[in-house]
């Protein structure tokens, strides 16, 4: 009997002893680097700062001191020479389209649209193409530190599996069109297939579905009721270019009477979580209509620059209170890459020649538009955009070893816009998971990607020839 108390006693004495308790709570991943970016409230920039990971969540964000102290981590990943970011959010892309990357170049929109990009598409687009180009494009995006991305075309659901076999979080929207596009042949079919797909994908860690009415000049108003009664009932983002170009602005003035943003508005289509890419022909009554909706905006500067389409009033957008993110566009003529830090130059850029005002648009507001002003613009801000306890961890490490960020500067922002490039970027984390590690995508074989979309291109060419 003595001896089995003695045993009591020793067991009590070593369980008080443990170190278990010393350790601190058990987290995934403990992530350090020179500054951490949050994009929180306050914008905070933490020195030698830290971000834990358990699951798909951020669970702490401070200095390494503290959270060394109250975490162990089963595995850590030192960025001494790096800074964290929140995972950059692209507002408006056409992911698929990678494939006809530099098919249509120096062209008009309407005559860009018509003659080359809606003939080779009608000839060439397939679910196993559209899963190819996903696949180009994602890779692109994770090593230009894209974590999330805003897509409308076609074939969704395909591309949501593609997404998902990448890594990456898309926001991706099923074209609904007024012609007979690849994958259905009336408006009405495929908001009947839309449907099945917003309830496939409604839960999904990753995949946001939505629905993408192209454009008021290319979808009937019955189908645009419907699109967005669809969306409405499945609380569905709806995506649609508006106020692109003049000739839109102008055509819908002499048809109707009424700005693109007032037959939107008259319709009851900006009811809702809606999502207006480009809106760069906007009068002050716009902004006050897109404004009492909460309407998000896609600011698209490479490609509106490119295809000669003006200048959006992103300065005047932010002022009257509007969410505005940034797109880069399709890769087909419209844009060439998946690159929001060219987005984000060129956007601060812009906004000052244009107003011939170097104050407006500062580096700091332009990456709050790449990071947590596309998630508001998306109304997804209570997920992602920056990098806060309970937000979903999508994580960029850029490196600071290269010459363009030598001598580091107070201003952070400004190196990051006005500097950095999509190579500085090092590692990438969604929902929790490494996704890059060195710049090696870690989820798919790149080179196979690349070869297949090589292959593509050369059938694609062929097909135009006929």
């Amino acid at each position: 009997m003595r001896l089995f108390f003695s045993s009591l006693l020793l067991t009590a004495l070593a369980w008080q002893h443990t170190p278990t308790s010393e350790k601190g709570d058990a987290v995934d991943w403990l992530i350090k680097a020179r500054y951490v970016v949050t994009m929180d409230d306050r914008h905070r920039i933490i020195e030698q700062g830290a971000v834990a990971i358990t699951g798909s969540r951020i669970v702490a964000v401070g200095t390494q001191a503290e959270l060394t102290a109250r975490f162990q981590a089963k595995h850590t990943l030192d960025k001494s020479d790096a800074l964290l970011v929140p995972g950059m959010i692209d507002t408006h892309t056409h992911a698929p389209m990678s494939l006809l990357r530099g098919l249509a170049e120096d062209k008009r929109l309407d005559d860009w649209l018509t003659n080359y990009i809606f003939p080779a598409e009608s000839k060439n687009v397939t679910a196993d193409f559209v899963q190819a180009g996903t696949r180009l494009a994602c890779v692109e995006m994770l090593l230009a530190g894209i974590t999330t991305y805003t897509d409308m075309y076609y074939f969704e659901d395909a591309e949501a599996e593609a997404a998902k076999e990448v890594g990456v979080r898309g926001v991706l929207g099923q074209t609904i069109i007024g012609f007979p596009a690849p994958d259905y042949r009336t408006w009405q079919e495929a908001l009947s297939k839309a449907e099945r797909y917003l309830q496939k994908y409604e839960k999904d860690d990753l995949i946001t579905p939505a629905l993408a009415p192209h454009a008021i000049y290319t979808t009937p108003d019955e189908a645009l009721l419907a699109a967005h009664a669809l969306a409405v009932k499945y609380d569905a983002p709806l995506l649609i270019h508006l106020a692109e170009i003049a000739r839109e602005r102008d055509d819908s003035l002499t048809k109707r009477n009424l700005t693109p943003v007032q037959v939107l508005d008259k319709l009851g289509v900006l009811d809702g979580r809606v999502l207006a890419a480009h809106s760069i022909y906007l009068d002050e009554n716009d902004i006050e209509i897109l404004k009492k909706h909460n309407t998000g905006i896609a600011h698209c500067p490479s490609s509106n620059t490119k295809m000669a389409a003006g200048v959006a009033h992103v300065t005047e957008m932010l002022k009257a209170g509007l969410h505005v993110g940034l797109g880069t566009d399709g890769f087909a003529g419209s844009n060439d890459t998946a690159d929001l830090f060219r987005e984000m130059d060129l956007a601060a850029k812009l906004q000052k020649v244009t107003r011939m005002d170097p104050t407006v648009l500062p580096a700091e507001q332009v990456f709050d538009m790449a990071t947590i002003g596309g998630a508001r613009a998306l109304g997804m801000d209570k997920q992602i955009g920056s990098l806060e306890e309970g937000k979903r961890a999508d994580i960029v490490a850029i490196s600071l070893q290269s010459a363009h960020f030598a001598p580091l500067t107070d201003n952070l922002y400004a190196q990051l816009v006005h500097a950095g490039t999509a190579s500085d970027v090092e590692d990438v984390f969604i929902n929790g998971k490494q996704i890059v590690a060195n710049r090696k995508v870690l989820t798919v074989n790149a080179p196979e990607v690349y070869k297949k979309a090589n292959d593509y291109r050369r059938r694609i060419a062929n097909s135009l020839k006929n």
